[in-house]
């Protein structure tokens, strides 16, 4: 048992690891915390137009969730989706990115980290929830839309798969800290504002138009009452 909590809390420990932070003191470049959106991960890291900074970050950020995973599964010898404590280590390295223990509990919002411990549970989970995103992306061509649709289908595709194992459960906390980390972008979306995949708008217009669009209805509605 306690062999089982060391292996959940390694897990946790290899996902608090912030690839968007290190990456950036490699190549000189501001925290990540510093600007744009002020979360550390390969999409704000794009923001300093560093390309090659921005594809470590997410290759970093999705191999952690692979190797935390793989760990787990070596160290308790249990096959991947199948038991409990891979599916509960799979949870802790996402939490992990989410709040990280080295870098202040200010950690991101853990797309590519969710996409690497679902690829190393089961492929064809990783890459049924993978498929998803993409038919979103290349249909909406809105990047956040995309993962949240990906997030939502992901528990049902393991239900499919693996029925009420803890997998499954593992599946929902995920998917639920997800829509919390995109509440900004929800918010966005719902106004009809989010930006699309190759559109190079900042989050402070993306704000403002939101601000703008809500004051426009605050104004109708005023004048309706009239």
């Amino acid at each position: 048992m306690m062999n089982d909590a060391l292996i959940v809390l390694g897990a946790y420990l290899v996902g608090s690891v912030s690839f968007a932070v290190i990456v950036s003191r490699m190549y000189a470049l501001p925290d990540p915390h510093s600007y744009g959106s002020g979360n550390p991960g390969a999409t704000n890291v794009l923001r300093t137009g560093h390309k090659g900074a921005a594809v470590l970050t997410l290759i970093g950020d999705t191999g952690k969730g692979v190797v935390a995973v793989l760990l787990a599964r070596a160290l308790s010898g249990e096959a991947g989706a199948y038991g409990l404590v891979v599916p509960l280590a799979a949870l802790a390295a996402f939490v992990g990115h989410l709040f990280p223990v080295f870098h202040g509990f200010r950690g991101g919002k853990g797309v590519a980290t969710a996409a690497g411990v679902l690829l190393a549970l089961n492929l064809w989970l990783g890459l049924g929830t993978l498929a998803t995103w993409l038919v979103m992306a290349v249909f909406f061509r809105i990047s956040s839309l995309a993962a949240l649709v990906a997030a939502l289908f992901a528990p049902f595709l393991s239900f499919g798969l693996f029925g009420l194992r803890p997998v499954t459960f593992c599946m929902l906390p995920i998917a639920a800290l997800l829509f919390l980390r995109h509440k900004a972008n929800i918010a966005r979306l719902l106004a009809g504002s989010e930006p699309r995949i190759g559109e190079k708008k900042n989050d402070a217009q993306a704000e403002q138009r939101v601000a703008q669009r809500a004051e426009n209805t605050d104004t109708q509605t005023e004048r309706a009452k009239q």
